[in-house]
């Protein structure tokens, strides 16, 4: 049984681990020089996930965000040729959003870019310790109880 105070010290790391996380992502993301902001970069993550363009609406739910933060990401990501607002072939009123082929490049330099990240934060374990990790963070992430999906991506 742990005690409060250890649960502390716990979430404590956690959020380390997560502002370190950041740190590096955001440095690998610098370094390729790709103009896109990490919100932008789960974005294009989140639509590339899609089987046919979303709504905005869609995506807003999709990230837990209020619409016009997705509305804000789109015109950006627009601006910078990634990404088109499409009409609705069977409704003219709703608008899609459709990767352009810069944005399925600038995916997959993301990618590479995330990547490069895990591998710097996960390189003082061993594979054993790495495995045990991840069966952790699926527990955290999935609740007790849930059968992971090993081959899932997350964005």
């Amino acid at each position: 049984m742990t005690t409060p105070d250890s649960d502390g010290l716990l979430a404590e790391q956690l959020l380390r681990l997560t502002r370190r996380v950041h740190r590096i992502q955001k440095r690998h993301l610098e370094h390729r020089a790709l103009g896109i902001t990490p919100a932008q970069s789960r974005l294009l993550r989140t639509l590339a996930h899609y089987g046919s363009p979303p709504r905005m609406a869609d995506l807003a739910e999709r990230l837990e965000v209020v619409p016009r933060a997705v509305t804000t990401l789109v015109d950006g990501l627009e601006a910078a040729g990634k990404v088109r607002r499409a009409p609705d072939p069977a409704n003219r009123r709703v608008v899609r959003i459709e990767l352009t082929d810069d944005g399925r490049t600038a995916l997959s330099e993301l990618r590479g870019a995330r990547r490069s990240a895990a591998e710097e934060i996960l390189a003082p374990l061993s594979d054993e310790q790495r495995a045990v990790l991840g069966g952790l963070l699926d527990t955290l992430v999935d609740g007790p109880g849930c059968v992971p999906d090993r081959g899932a991506v997350r964005s």
